[in-house]
């Protein structure tokens, strides 16, 4: 049995409607690489890939991405915001207040469970951000000692 073919970043690309360019090629798979990076973060490794890059066209492509969809952008509050490739699942964040590590959280239980609110208030509710606070292993750690 023959699998599917996985899609080449250029064709996600053209599939979510964007124009391909070697910017946000190495910039989505900058994204993809990494783990909830940040603007400069993203621009260093985008630079790594194809030389010089303008901050500019890097936050301009990051808007496209994640307007088609293809990154997430969250912002936890006090943390400058930050980008990640997984998509579409509806995961969850925890952020350590010390360092400002965050890791992915999967929904506790069930398929999607946050998206049942105690009140809807009437919206027709597609996503929901949770983030949990604490303290990562190293820094609760490095407290305890």
């Amino acid at each position: 049995m023959i699998s599917p073919r996985t899609p080449t970043t250029a064709e996600e690309l053209r599939g979510a409607g964007l124009r391909v360019t070697a910017a946000r090629v190495a910039l989505l798979e900058t994204v993809r690489d990494g783990d909830h990076l940040d603007v400069e973060a993203i621009a260093s490794g985008v630079r790594d890939r194809v030389g010089h890059i303008s901050l500019q066209a890097v936050y301009e492509a990051l808007h496209a991405l994640t307007a088609a969809g293809l990154i997430r952008r969250i912002e936890p509050a006090g943390s400058p915001a930050r980008f990640e490739g997984r998509v579409g699942d509806n995961h969850h964040h925890a952020v350590c207040r010390s360092c400002g590590v965050v890791a992915d959280v999967d929904c506790a239980v069930g398929e999607a469970p946050c998206l049942t609110a105690s009140d809807d208030h009437g919206f027709s509710i597609d996503e929901a951000e949770v983030i949990y606070w604490g303290l990562c292993p190293g820094c609760s750690t490095a407290r305890s000692s």
